[in-house]
C-alpha cells in the first residue's frame, strides 16, 4: 500500500508541475533569444533595418528551436525503459546541446561580456605597446652609455697635448710640434663624437615623451565610460601614431654611428711628419706618434665592441593592431570571462537538469508500480470499465455459443404427441418389445447452428 501511494503521488506531482515546466522552459528560451539577438546585432553590418530584422529572425529561430528540442527531450527520455534506449536518447541530447551552444551560447556570452572583452583586448594591446616603447627607448639610450668613454678619451688626448706643449712630456722637448698636433686632432675627433651622442639624447627624450603621451591617451580610452566601439576606433588611431614614434626611436640610436666613427679612428689614422729640429727629436717624435697610434687603435677597438653590443640588441618588431568584434573578443579571451560563459551556457542547458529530474521521477514511479500486485493497482473506475466490457462481450456473443440448460431427469415415460392422441402408452415393464417401440421425439423449436440470429 505505501508503494501504491508513493507511485500515485509521484505521478500526480509530475502532472501538477507540467504547467510550471512549460512556463520555465519558455522563459529560458525567450531569455536565450534576447541575448542571442544582442550578440547577432553586433556581428551584422549594413542597413539598420536589415540588421534589426535579420537579428530578430535568427533569435526567434533559436528560441523556438530550444523550446521544441527540450520539450521533446522532456517527453521522450523519461519514457525510455531499456539501457540502449536511454543511451541513444542521451547521445541525441548531447548532440543537441552542442548545437545549441554553437548557435546560441557563444552569442549570449558576446552579449553578456562583449564590451568587457573588447576593453580587455585594448588593455592587452596597450601593455604590448608599452613594452615596445620601453624596449625602443632602452635601445636608443644604449648608445648614451658610450658617452663617458668617449669623453674620457677626448680629455686624455687633450691633457697629453697640453703636457707635451708645455713640458715635452712625450718627446722631452716643449713646444707645439707634430705630436701635439696629432694629440689635438684625436681629442677633437673624440669631442665631436661625444657631441653627436649628447645631441641624440635630446631627440630620444623628445620621442619618448611623445610616445608616453600616446600611451596616456590610450589608457584613458580603455577605462573611459560609454560605448566601446567608438573608443576602439580612437584607440586604433593612437596606435598608428605610437607605431611611428617607436620606429623613430629605433632610427635615432647613434650606436651604428659610434661604431663607424670608432673604426675610422684606427683605419683613418694619419700621423703627421716629424718636424723636429734635430735627428734625436725626430726619432722621439716618431716613437711618440707610434705610441699614440697604438692607444688610438685600442680605444677604437673598445668603442667598436661596445657599440656593436648595443647594435646586436634585438630590435622591436613592428606590431599590428587587429580590431576585433565583441564575439571574437569573447572567444579570444574566454579564459578571462568564465563566469559570463557559464551564465550564457546555463541559460541554454539548464533544461538538462529538468530532463534528468523527470527521468529519475518516472523511473521511481515505474519501480514502485512494478512492486504492486495487479489487484492493488486496480481502481474503482478500472473495475467498472471491466464489468461493462464483460457485459458487452456476453451480449454480443452468438446464441449457439451459449450453454443449453440441462433437463432434469424424470421417471415418467415420454409419450409422443401422436401416441397420446391414439391413447397409446409405453411401459418399461413390457420388455424388449416395448423398448423397441419407443420413439425419441424432436422438439419443434430445435434448429440448426446456422439458423440462429445474426450478431449485431
Amino acid at each position: 500500500m505505501p508503494s501504491q501511494n508513493n507511485a500515485a503521488r509521484i505521478g500526480q506531482t509530475i502532472k501538477g508541475l507540467e504547467t510550471t515546466t512549460r512556463f520555465a522552459l519558455a522563459v529560458l528560451a525567450l531569455a536565450s533569444g534576447v541575448y542571442t539577438y544582442l550578440g547577432v546585432r553586433g556581428l551584422l553590418d549594413g542597413d539598420a533595418n536589415f540588421v534589426f530584422f535579420a537579428a530578430i529572425i535568427y533569435s526567434v529561430a533559436v528560441s523556438v528551436g530550444i523550446y521544441v528540442f527540450w520539450s521533446y527531450m522532456m517527453r521522450f527520455l523519461p519514457l525510455m525503459r531499456t539501457m540502449t534506449q536511454r543511451l541513444a536518447m542521451t547521445v541525441v541530447m548531447a548532440l543537441g546541446s552542442v548545437m545549441i551552444v554553437a548557435m546560441s551560447s557563444w552569442l549570449n556570452a558576446a552579449a553578456l561580456a562583449g564590451s568587457a572583452a573588447l576593453e580587455q583586448h585594448m588593455a592587452v594591446t596597450l601593455e604590448d605597446y608599452t613594452g615596445d616603447l620601453d624596449a625602443a627607448h632602452a635601445n636608443a639610450l644604449g648608445a648614451q652609455s658610450l658617452l663617458p668613454d668617449v669623453q674620457r678619451a677626448s680629455e686624455r688626448f687633450a691633457t697629453l697635448a697640453d703636457e707635451e706643449r708645455s713640458g715635452g712630456a712625450l718627446t722631452g722637448s716643449a713646444g707645439s710640434g707634430s705630436v701635439v698636433q696629432l694629440l689635438s686632432q684625436m681629442s677633437a675627433q673624440m669631442t665631436s663624437l661625444g657631441t653627436s651622442i649628447s645631441d641624440s639624447q635630446a631627440r630620444v627624450n623628445e620621442l619618448f615623451q611623445t610616445g608616453s603621451e600616446r600611451l596616456s591617451a590610450m589608457r584613458e580610452l580603455v577605462s573611459a565610460p560609454g560605448a566601446v566601439q567608438p573608443r576602439a576606433d580612437e584607440f586604433a588611431a593612437e596606435i598608428v601614431a605610437l607605431t611611428g614614434v617607436i620606429a623613430a626611436l629605433q632610427e635615432t640610436s647613434v650606436a651604428p654611428s659610434v661604431a663607424r666613427a670608432a673604426e675610422d679612428l684606427s683605419l683613418g689614422f694619419i700621423a703627421p711628419v716629424a718636424d723636429g729640429q734635430s735627428a734625436g727629436l725626430v726619432v722621439r717624435q716618431d716613437a711618440a706618434m707610434a705610441n699614440i697610434r697604438e692607444a688610438v687603435s685600442a680605444q677604437s677597438t673598445a668603442l667598436s665592441e661596445a657599440a656593436q653590443a648595443i647594435i646586436n640588441e634585438p630590435r622591436v618588431e613592428p606590431r599590428r593592431f587587429v580590431p576585433l568584434s565583441s564575439a571574437e573578443a569573447v572567444l579570444r579571451y574566454a579564459s578571462d570571462f568564465l563566469p559570463s560563459w557559464a551564465g550564457a551556457i546555463s541559460i541554454d542547458l539548464l533544461p538538462v537538469v529538468l530532463v534528468l529530474l523527470l527521468a529519475v521521477a518516472h523511473e521511481a514511479m515505474r519501480r514502485d508500480a512494478e512492486a504492486l500486485d495487479d489487484a492493488e493497482t486496480l481502481t474503482a473506475a478500472d473495475m467498472m470499465r471491466a464489468v461493462a466490457l464483460h457485459n458487452q462481450m456476453m451480449a454480443s456473443a452468438a446464441p449457439s455459443e451459449r450453454p443449453e440448460p440441462e433437463v432434469a431427469p424424470t421417471d415418467e415415460p415420454i409419450v409422443p404427441p401422436d401416441a397420446a392422441e391414439r391413447g397409446e402408452t409405453s411401459n418399461p415393464s413390457d420388455g424388449d418389445e416395448a423398448k423397441d417401440d419407443t420413439v425419441t421425439t424432436i422438439p419443434a423449436f430445435q434448429r440448426k447452428r446456422g439458423d440462429g440470429p445474426t450478431r449485431p
